[in-house]
């Protein structure tokens, strides 16, 4: 039963990463791309706890979906300090030139 919750923990990470690159392609904006992911976590975060307590059918795996959750939003942090740095150097590169 954990490897299924480990894979699909991973199968959501993915998905979130892969729909915020597709966001990035099209707006070229990592601020949005981390606010993507920011809402993803939320809605993917429910499913896995809706799935979770399918699944193994008690009512604490509703803190599965929370754990679920907690990994998008660290994702998520990741790629907004991700976004600050790129925009700090750029403001840099921009003014030594």
């Amino acid at each position: 039963m954990s490897e299924f919750l480990l894979i699909l923990i991973g199968f959501f990470i993915l998905v979130a990463n892969i729909i915020g690159f597709i966001v990035y392609t099209k707006k070229k904006n990592l601020y949005f791309v981390a606010l993507t992911i920011l809402l993803l976590a939320a809605s993917f975060g429910g499913l896995g706890g809706l799935l979770a307590i399918i699944v193994i059918r008690d009512a604490f795996a509703i803190f599965y979906g929370l754990q679920v959750g907690h990994y998008l939003l660290i994702n998520s942090v990741i790629i907004f300090i991700v976004a600050i740095l790129v925009t700090v150097i750029k403001k840099v590169n921009n003014s030594n030139v």
